[in-house]
This record gives C-alpha cells, structure tokens and sequence, in this order.
C-alpha cells in the first residue's frame, strides 16, 4: 500500500512539474509576443505608408535680382532687403571683383540649389572657394552664426562651403535648402584667372500638385493675402510627409500633422499624404502602443527615441476621424482605430477619483507642450485636453460603430466636466485657473472650451476677460493662437474670429513673410525656443491654418 502511494505519489509531482513548466513556458511566450502591442499590424502599416508616398514635383526657379540687407528699426528684426540691381549684373561682371553678393529668388523655395562660372581670363590653374548662405528672412544673412549658443544642432543652420576644383563648373549643394535669399561669397581664388557666375537656379520640391480653388470675388483682399501665404507654406512642408518646417527638422510630428492635414482638407486635397503619416506614426510606434511624436522618414522610417507629448498623442484619433469624414476611407479608419483607442490609456492611469487628473505626477512622466511660451502652466489646459480627446474618440467610435468598446468614456466626460466647473472655473471673473497656480492663460481658456466644460455664454465671457484681466499668459506661437481662433468661432463670435486672423497673420506679411512663421509674437520679434532666433523656421507648417479657416467659413472670411 505504501508503495502504491509513493508511486502515486511520485507522479503527481511529475506531472505537477510538467504543468508549471508548461504554464511557465506559455507565460513566457504570451510576454515576448506581447511586448509589441501591434506585432501583428505593424508590418502591414509601413507597407501601406510605403504605398502611399507621393511624388515630388519639381519646378525649376530663378533669381530676380539683387538685394542689400539694410538695418532697419521698423522692419522684421531689424533688417530689410533692399533691391539694388536685376540678376543680368551678377552674370555680366567679374566676381573676383565683385566678391560677394546677395541674390534674391522672389519667393519662399524648397529644393536643391546649384551655380555655375564660366572663365573670362586665362585658364584656372588652382580651384576656387565660396561660402554659401541661405535665408528665410533678410536676418539670418547678416546674424553672425559663430560662436554658436543655440539649442539645437550649428547644422541646421545654412551655410556651406564649397569649392571649384576646375572652371568653367557647376556645383550642386547637396542638402536641400529652403529659403528666399543666399549669399555667395568668394574665400579664395588664385590671381592668375578671372571668372564670372554665369547662372543659377533651384530645383524645387514639393508634393503639393492639385489646384485650391480660388475665393470668391468678394474676398477681402487682406484675406486673399493671407490665404495666399497660408498655402505657400503648406505647399512647402508638403514633401514626401507633412513636415514641420522645410529648413529645420524636416520631419512628421504629430501636432503639425493635425493641422496640415485640416488645411489640406480645405484646399489641397491630397488625402494620400494624410493616410501615409497616420501610418507611419502607427507603425512606428512603441511595442507598448504609446505613439511616438515625431518619426523620421530617411535612411529608414524610424521613430525620434523619447520625444513623447501628451496632448500630441491624442490628435492621432482627431485627425483620423477628420480623415474618415474627408474621405469615407473607413478601411483604413478601422485598421488604426486600435491605435487611436490605445492612447486613450494614457489618460486613465491620471484620472482621480474626484473627476480631475494628475497633473502633477503626469508633467514628471511626459512633455506636455501646448506652445511655446516661458512660464505657462499647463494644469487646466492638460485636464481639458483630456476631455476634448475622450469626445473626439468616441466621436471615432460611432462612427465606425465601435461604441461598445469605449462605453465607459461618455460617464468619464460627465464626470471630468463636472470636476472642471467645481476646481477651476471662477465664476466671479469666468476664468479657469488651476488648483496648483492660478495664472490666467490663453490656453487653460482654450482647452477648457475644446473640451465643452463651460457653456457658450461663459466661454465668450471667458474669452471676453482674457483682452481685460492682467498679467494674462499669451500666446507665444502660431500654433497655440490656431486653437484661439477655433474656439472663438465655437463660442459664437465670428467677428472676433476675423479680427484676430487678420491682426496676427497679416502682422507677419507687414513685416514680409512669404511664409508664415514657426514662432511669432508681436511684442518679441527675437523669442526663440533655442536661444538663437536664426534657428527658428521661417516656414513652419502649424502656422498654415488661416486657409482653413478662410476657407471652411466663407461667411465669416469671404463676403
């Protein structure tokens, strides 16, 4: 008998160690494989983004003359182009004695520069040197760039030096470089040789093909101007993605995407583009699913390690949405609604009891961006970002009938806003102020109003409050003052929509962009986010949305 049971015995633990390593195996393979969260799609959306990369178109530009850059207290930073003489005077003179010179292209270009030199004397028995510098504005010609203190890379900025090894020659600057003005100077040439440049051109590039329709007739004609330069500078960060800014980053982040892509829907309309970098940042997210902000396209899509912004990652399911309700492409809206469901994650592991988030332990876990502006506190503006994102993606979810699967974001809406209105809304001023810092901002006003927290009525009073209370925290970008625009045509007040459209871009046009900027303040022509105003984009792509808006709303923009 005691035999029996020690044979039994036996077994069992046999069979008991066959079972916890089996279950231990399948643990182990049920976390590998599940340590991408998108392991079986993710192949499939980098192939459909291959699919979907437009082709560049290339124009072949000329110069129209030649400036001097004259200081100038009343123009944009300091510094004025002044026309001095046409293009023919470059080509028909010697510049051994003309040594430098500063050539004007007319207008805002992307592309791929080259120059050429024909001898006039002798035949060249040494090569000869030049420094090439590129400008978006007059200011970057005649800002020295050295000693360098910026906060990003000394490349980004444009300047080149290039050497002709024989003559008569062409070289071709082999990075592509976007500006309106360059700069040649002659470094070194041998005495024995005369020469002059006999031509020079830009190959430039952009994916932007389709024709916007025009205005109507009526359109005043500050409007048509903006619009005009709306769309110069959506055309060109319309490369083989929507780029941020075509001098600088040259990459898809995703807070530019949204708004490139609503401007598009108003004018451009090429939805291909739209549809490769939603599939490109889903594709190159995280294995955890969390969305990276920005990814590059060269040598091999890849995404930027660590840049991950919070109220970024939301845009990814609006920008879908407004995507599937462009183009009824519900296939593609389907295939990426895991993504846009994913981020929602993010949020909840923030949310308190008491309806309001963690903003505290949230702005140690992530960049939380909403503008560049020193001094903004971002607490009421991270709550309604989170409401407005909850919205919009259930918004996703009925239309693709997926409501089911986030049933529980109607309650956390109700709950949020009602925690909103009882720790941030002041009913004596009707400002919204933070529980940790009671600045008053733009943004906590507009997040507030995105995310449908005050009624239509409060939110104008709010809105009204801002132009009288002091010590308001402004806007310190374009992109920021987009979302004031949106909410003032929310809040029902269209004339005060026009007028801020017309005062703050045209106030770049006055002071001669061709296209609109990455940073713009009107009381700081020099902030700049990297301690060094030539590094900012002079093209930048979340300043092109006054297109949208002339274009979505004729009755308001257009007569």
């Amino acid at each position: 008998m005691i035999k029996h049971l020690f044979i039994f015995y036996r077994n069992m633990k046999t069979t008991l160690k066959t079972l916890i390593l089996n279950c231990l195996l399948a643990s182990c393979f049920i976390t590998v494989h599940g340590q991408d969260f998108y392991a079986s799609q993710r192949a499939s959306w980098l192939q459909k983004a291959k699919e979907s990369i437009p082709q560049l178109t290339v124009t072949e530009k000329k110069p129209v003359g030649l400036v001097h850059i004259i200081k100038d207290e009343n123009a944009f930073q300091q510094y004025k182009a002044e026309q001095t003489a046409p293009i023919n005077t470059l080509y028909d003179n010697s510049f051994k004695e003309t040594k430098a010179v500063i050539v004007d292209f007319g207008e805002h270009i992307t592309g791929c520069f080259s120059f050429s030199t024909e001898l006039l004397k002798a035949e060249a028995d040494a090569p000869a040197r030049f420094k090439l510098t590129f400008g978006e504005v007059p200011s970057e010609l005649v800002t020295p760039f050295d000693p360098y203190q910026g906060g990003l890379s000394r490349a980004w900025l444009q300047d080149e030096i290039v050497t002709m090894m024989t003559m008569p020659s062409t070289i071709t600057i082999p990075r592509r470089v976007s500006f309106r003005y360059v700069k040649i100077e002659l470094i070194a040439t041998p005495p024995g040789y005369d020469f002059c440049i006999s031509g020079m051109k830009c190959d430039a590039v952009t994916s932007a093909v389709n024709t916007p329709g025009e205005l109507s007739a009526a359109t005043p004609q500050i409007f048509k101007d903006i619009d005009r330069v709306s769309l110069n500078t959506l055309k060109e960060c319309m490369q083989t993605v929507y780029e941020d800014g075509p001098k600088r980053d040259q990459r898809l982040w995703l807070g530019d995407l949204y708004l490139e892509a609503l401007a598009n829907n108003y004018s451009f309309k090429q939805y291909n583009l739209t549809k490769r970098c939603l599939y490109l940042l889903a594709g190159l997210s995280e294995h955890n699913g969390k969305l990276n902000a920005t990814v590059f396209e060269t040598q091999e899509p890849k995404p930027q390690a660590k840049q991950h912004l919070y109220d970024y990652s939301f845009l990814f399911g609006v920008t879908l949405k407004d995507y599937l309700q462009e183009t009824g492409d519900r296939e593609t809206a389907e295939d990426l609604w895991p993504v846009a469901k994913k981020q929602l994650e993010s949020a909840y592991q923030y949310l308190q009891d008491d309806g309001t988030m963690n903003y505290e332990r949230a702005s140690r876990e992530w960049w939380i961006f909403f503008d560049w502006k020193d001094g903004l506190h971002r607490e009421v503006a991270f709550h309604g970002v989170t409401v407005f994102a909850f919205k919009e993606t259930y918004e996703l979810a009925k239309l693709l009938n997926k409501e089911n699967e986030v049933a529980q974001l109607p309650g956390l809406i109700k709950k949020m806003k009602k925690a909103a209105r009882k720790h941030f809304y002041n009913p004596k001023t009707g400002l919204f102020t933070g529980k940790l810092n009671d600045q008053v901002s733009y943004a906590s006003q507009i997040w507030m109003i995105l995310g449908e927290i005050p009624t239509q009525k409060e939110a104008q009073r709010s809105l009204k409050a801002l132009k009288t209370t002091e010590n308001v925290c402004t806007p310190g970008a374009p992109y920021l003052f987009h979302y004031y625009i949106e909410v003032l045509i929310k809040s029902g007040m269209p004339q005060e929509a026009r007028n801020e459209v017309a005062e703050y871009w045209e106030g770049m046009i006055h002071k001669g962009a061709d296209t609109f900027w990455e940073v713009y303040d009107p009381k700081n022509e020099f902030l700049s986010p990297y301690n060094f105003f030539p590094v900012n984009s002079y093209c930048h792509a979340w300043s092109c949305t006054p297109t949208y808006f002339i274009r979505k709303y004729p009755e308001i923009f257009q007569e």
